[in-house]
């Protein structure tokens, strides 16, 4: 059963927007939140885990950004979570 047509993106911009947000902006999120990570827990037992837990944060914040309706709620989104995930490494370093 096809889409239904009210439901899909008019502009290709906008869905090229989507998906390069999702891409990069998913990981900066992924990568910030691993360092965090690393600020809290042995930086050798993240690594090691990051692995696993990296690619299934990124995968869900690229789905992600195909559910939120507004693409600038949703760049501010992560940047703020990336700004927020990065402030203690920053601090300690």
């Amino acid at each position: 059963m096809p889409a239904n047509k009210k439901y899909l993106t008019k502009s290709p911009w906008i869905r090229l927007c989507r998906i390069l947000l999702g891409i990069l902006g998913g990981y900066t999120v992924m990568i910030s939140f691993h360092v965090l990570l690393t600020v809290l827990f042995p930086p050798e037992n993240v690594i090691a885990t990051a692995f696993f837990t990296g690619y299934l944060l990124w995968a869900f914040l690229l789905f992600w950004a195909f559910l939120e309706p507004k693409l600038w709620r949703l760049a501010l989104t992560y940047i703020g979570l990336t700004l927020l995930f990065s402030l203690p490494y920053i601090i300690n370093h």
